[in-house]
């Protein structure tokens, strides 16, 4: 079992930045896919970024060049950074973790990230 817990949402005016952390317990996240979620009102969840357990990335192509996801295993917690923030980045964000071999899927409880002036 994995329990997930983000932290670093907040308020942020347009082009501001802001950092997330996703910081696991209960299992070491070493060996699973992670990545961050977002869920807007009214919209469906939609995948930000994913870390495999081998460092490779991908993003969505609404935040290309402007996130970075990164992952400490020895820290067992993930990160996303996130630059020129914009009003449509505004949501709710999520920490998964996955193994699809395991049949694991992880979700923490989400964090509010807001980009208004």
């Amino acid at each position: 079992q994995v329990q997930l817990v983000e932290s670093g949402g907040g308020l942020v005016q347009p082009g501001g930045s802001l950092g997330l952390s996703c910081a696991a317990s209960g299992s070491a996240i070493s060996i699973y896919r992670m990545a961050w979620y977002r869920q807007a009102p009214g919209k469906q969840r939609e995948l930000v970024a994913a870390i495999t357990s081998g460092g490779n990335t991908n993003y969505a192509d609404s935040v290309k060049g402007r996130f970075t996801i990164s992952r400490d295993n020895a820290k067992n917690t993930m990160y996303l950074q996130m630059n020129s923030l914009k009003p449509e980045d505004t949501a709710v964000y999520y920490c998964n973790a996955n193994h699809i071999l395991l049949s694991k899927n992880y979700w923490g409880q989400g964090t509010q990230v807001t980009v208004s002036s």
